[in-house]
């Protein structure tokens, strides 16, 4: 199975860089210890068309990112979600530029045009405390849950 793992993220603020520490996680453990045919890991500052355009031609995209929810806040906590759960968090979104579109938007604009995009998709999304200052370091427990998702990746990847 063509599968593509994408962290995302900025790394140098703070918390908003863990899909990419989680990404180098998994890329070292493929590259010395397991390497596993059809895997590319990659990263990526980027959402909606653009992200769209990285998951192109694979079968299967598992995406690691940071979240921020507006209710709760449980820095570290680590969500395995699907494409249906990112719909039931992430609001309608209107826009007057396509580049702003949500990746649920862009998806299916993706399938519309034609373009082979994943059947499946899989997010592993940790909750974050600080996404505004700069740093390339993440807050305490932020950093204790990257051993956790690298793991879970790593899991997903040997099924």
């Amino acid at each position: 199975m063509k599968t593509i793992v994408i962290g995302l993220g900025n790394p140098i603020l703070t918390d908003d860089g863990v899909g990419v520490l989680v990404a180098y996680q998994v890329a070292n453990h493929l590259a010395t210890k397991k390497p596993i045919p059809d895997v590319k890991v990659t990263e990526a500052s980027v959402g909606g068309l653009r992200l769209m355009e990285l998951m192109n031609g694979y079968d299967r995209a598992i995406l690691i990112d940071a979240l921020k929810l507006k209710n709760e806040n449980n820095p570290g906590r680590i969500h395995r979600m699907t494409l249906d759960d990112l719909k039931l968090i992430s609001p309608t979104q209107h826009s007057a530029s396509a580049h702003d579109t949500s990746l649920v938007t862009a998806l299916e604009a993706g399938q519309l045009l034609g373009m082979y995009m994943p059947d499946e998709i899989i997010i592993f999304a940790i909750e974050v405390e600080n996404i505004i200052d700069f740093s390339d370091q993440p807050t305490q427990l932020v950093a204790e849950a990257i051993p956790s998702v690298t793991t879970a990746v790593l899991n997903e990847l040997s099924l």
